[in-house]
């Protein structure tokens, strides 16, 4: 079964706001190739999200800024399904 961005990211944004966190959604026309979401979580712990339908992967440029923010020390995921959202959100 697909799962659209849009389911994805809704049940993101709705565990991390149980959580007590921020889901910010980034809108930059300046860069391109941010991740969709910012989460800022109790704790100081901040995590970046780039949300796509099933099975889709990450741009070629989305990559290349991704690992330019590893490379900074914080984390990045990319997230393709509920079930992925539901690991990151038992990972915490």
């Amino acid at each position: 079964m697909i799962e659209s961005e849009k389911v994805i990211e809704k049940k993101l944004v709705a565990e991390v706001k149980e959580l007590g966190g921020w889901c910010i959604k980034i809108l930059s026309t300046l860069i391109s190739g941010l991740p969709d979401r910012l989460i800022l979580l109790p704790g100081g712990r901040i995590y970046f999200v780039e949300l796509k339908s099933s099975g889709k992967k990450a741009t070629p440029i989305q990559a290349y800024v991704h690992n330019k923010i590893r490379a900074l020390g914080f984390t990045v995921l990319v997230i393709d399904t509920k079930e992925k959202v539901n690991n990151f959100i038992n990972s915490l």
